[in-house]
């Protein structure tokens, strides 16, 4: 893997709405459509978070598995579904499509943060269920970090044995209230990282152009998407997802990599298929 680079696409989130950018996807049909776009252009994984008919985020099942079906129908990428969930939703409310669902990949939040105005709460005894349930239910975990704390944290399950190789985080940076993205603060976080460990380099607004160069400086991989971004230059928002996802892999192979598959992830990060 050392040639290839691991593109993931955000492409909905939680707190994004049409008002910022009218291209944003909502319903299922418009989130596999955008997924299989994302794929065409290069993204081997989908970040996946789900909206209600009122476009509000939701943890509904039902909303979950139906979006999912539709993107098996177009494409064989790798989904990650959020258990981070929304600002309020509770641990019960981010766990129970990973339970029910068996994804894959999902994503597992290491820590408290905040999060603009709002926060949310990770304490070590939720992270633990959290990674008890990943294991038992056989899902890859993506580790995500918005705070250098988080990843020491981390460590703690690790060493109890919560959490077993291979290891992949989501370094998730410039969130407002919590550390920003600098090249200095990416090699700091990194070095913090366990011997061997994949990592994503995720940069919210601005940053996200400057953290995929990080990403590919650093061997990383890089995640874009309408969640962390919906602009594609200063004052011009991105016609869609897969804009920003060929852009990415243009960069990379400008840098001289080569673009990851699905498979090539499921091969790295052992999983299910």
């Amino acid at each position: 893997m050392d040639s290839k680079i691991v593109i993931t696409c955000a492409c909905t989130g939680a707190e994004t709405t049409k008002d910022q950018n009218p291209a944003l996807p909502t319903t299922p049909e418009e989130i596999a459509d955008a997924a299989y776009e994302a794929w065409l252009a290069g993204a081997s994984i989908l970040h996946l978070h789900v909206r209600d008919q009122n476009g509000k985020p939701t943890q509904d099942v039902q909303v979950f598995r139906r979006t999912i079906e539709l993107i098996r129908q177009k494409c064989n990428m790798v989904v990650e579904i959020s258990t981070g969930g929304a600002v309020g939703d509770t641990a019960d409310e981010r766990l129970r499509p990973l339970v029910e669902l068996e994804p894959e990949m999902a994503s597992l939040d290491c820590g408290t943060v905040n999060f603009g105005d709002d926060y949310i709460v990770n304490t070590l005894p939720v992270m633990r269920r959290f990674a008890e349930e990943f294991r038992g239910h056989g899902v890859q975990p993506t580790l995500e970090c918005f705070d250098l704390g988080h990843i020491y944290a981390s460590r703690i399950l690790i060493k109890e044995g919560l959490l077993t190789p291979p290891f992949h985080y989501g370094l998730v940076m410039n969130v407002p209230g919590a550390v920003p993205y600098t090249a200095e603060n990416l090699e700091v976080f990194k070095k913090a990282l366990p011997e061997g460990a994949y990592f994503t380099v995720m940069g919210i607004g601005k940053s996200s152009l400057p953290a995929q160069y990080g990403a590919i400086a650093t061997n990383g991989w890089m995640r874009v998407g309408f969640e962390d971004n919906v602009y594609f230059a200063k004052g011009v928002l991105a016609k869609s997802n897969a804009e920003l996802v060929e852009r990415a892999a243009t960069l990379a192979k400008i840098a001289g990599l080569s673009i990851a598959t699905s498979d090539d992830v499921r091969s790295i990060l052992d999983l299910r298929g």
